[in-house]
């Protein structure tokens, strides 16, 4: 259960603040590995393959591991032109949408784990690998993989998640969804293999219900959007309505469109008229309905979900547990903010170089066992020791309740307890899991 510090208020900090605890057990930790085991070594990022295009954000200069090191690679897989990064999309920096593709993320991990790796006589190295689809990634998986290659970051919607994951079912590899938030990944469609460090529709909904029902705001207007990954967002509200008791007064869809007979569809103060509510709910994947919503209402109520406050994995306001230099080297990487799938592949390259370290370099079935197992301690910057559930490998985390511009809450929020663990009580419990490895 988390402790009573967890729970205290969030109070202002410095940006030049302390370093966290756990990072200075790791540093020391380290330093001690350094004693026994000497061997220089240090991280690479390798130049993509051959018919690769590399992302928006400029990669790091190529460094070659120390002939003494063995190097661990980590391929990372992304898709040609994902609409989900498109200039467009990215301009309105919506609520709880990336700012970019998440391989900075991954590149800021690797250069944290230059001097951890030199411990245990290892460097860690990215290839990046785009493709224009599913197929496409499973090909270099393929390549990648009879050349050693045992880790994948994978960076693409749900359903190539879904087709790459179960093409590679059985498979001695791991792959890291970093930036698909559906929840049938961890339901119906979960595979062995398949980790998610990106925390999924459950979770938010989860933890928006939650501070809802803090607030006493218990009766919602739910709007939803047209697009299938609206539908998505709206169930993942509409289950974590009904686990913490928050009654949805009315669901009404809405449509963002030029074409005069659906105007009323877009019409906020006609979709917010009718039955009182305490707060309206926003169900849209893309944030472009949403932002038009706030002091548009006919009443007077606070917006959530895709607009107003939104639930996030990360933010660029968290102020606590060494976030603020971890958004600096962001930043200096990337020449933005931090997002969360910035966050989710930053946090996969940190599990595994933890597991590398803590293992030893042991062989890839130990390394497998560890980073699923109880015993992995994954400090993720927000507070609480993270680790990946087993019924269905997400990565336990707590959720930041944020504006454009603030973290307003942490969940899981105070009052809301569980018998083993309160981060279980976002997402999918081992009792509500359909996963079945």
């Amino acid at each position: 259960m988390t402790d009573a510090m967890d729970r205290a208020p969030i109070p202002p900090a410095r940006a030049g603040g302390p370093a966290t605890l756990g990072r200075c057990w790791a540093a020391a930790t380290a330093l001690a590995l350094l004693a026994a085991l000497p061997g220089p070594a240090s991280a690479a990022t390798t130049k993509p393959a051959a018919g690769s295009q590399p992302n928006a954000a400029a990669p790091a200069p190529a460094r070659a591991a120390s002939p003494a090191a063995k190097a661990i690679r980590i391929g990372f897989l992304e898709i040609e032109s994902d609409a989900r990064y498109d200039e467009l999309r990215l301009k309105p920096r919506g609520l709880a949408q990336p700012l970019g593709r998440p391989y900075a993320g991954a590149e800021v991990a690797l250069r944290e784990s230059r001097f951890v790796g030199e411990a245990v006589g290892a460097g860690f190295a990215l290839e990046q690998v785009a493709g224009a689809d599913a197929k496409a990634l499973v090909e270099a998986i393929d390549r990648l993989h009879k050349d050693g290659v045992r880790f994948f970051l994978i960076d693409a919607p749900g359903a190539v998640v879904a087709e790459v994951s179960q093409a590679v079912r059985g498979r001695e590899l791991l792959l890291f969804n970093v930036s698909a938030p559906d929840d049938a990944l961890r339901q119906a469609q979960c595979q062995p293999n398949l980790l998610h460090t990106l925390p999924n529709h459950a979770m938010r909904m989860d933890a928006l219900a939650q501070f809802l029902v803090s607030k006493k705001w218990r009766s919602v207007l739910l709007l939803e959007g047209p697009l299938p990954d609206d539908r998505l967002v709206a169930a993942a509200f509409e289950r974590a309505a009904k686990r913490f008791g928050v009654k949805i007064v009315e669901t009404r869809k809405f449509v963002l469109s030029n074409d005069p007979r659906q105007r009323e569809q877009g019409n906020v103060a006609l979709l917010s008229a009718g039955a009182d509510h305490d707060v309206v709910v926003v169900a849209d994947s893309d944030g472009e309905f949403a932002r038009m919503v706030p002091y548009r209402t006919v009443r007077a109520r606070p917006v959530v979900g895709a607009e107003g406050l939104a639930a996030a994995a990360w933010h660029w306001s968290w102020e606590r547990h060494g976030a603020p230099q971890l958004n600096a080297r962001l930043e200096k990487q990337a020449g933005r903010q931090m997002a969360d799938p910035d966050w989710a592949a930053w946090v996969a390259v940190k599990t595994i170089v933890e597991a590398v370290v803590r293992t030893q370099n042991a062989p890839f079935a130990q390394l497998r066992d560890y980073i699923r197992g109880d015993e992995i301690t994954i400090d993720g910057f927000k507070g609480n020791r993270l680790g990946f559930r087993p019924w269905d490998n997400q990565l336990r985390q707590p959720m930041l309740l944020a504006t454009h511009n603030a973290v307003i809450e942490r969940a899981p929020l105070a009052g809301f307890l569980h018998q083993t663990n309160n981060m279980d009580t976002l997402g999918f419990d081992r009792q509500d899991s359909r996963c079945a490895f």
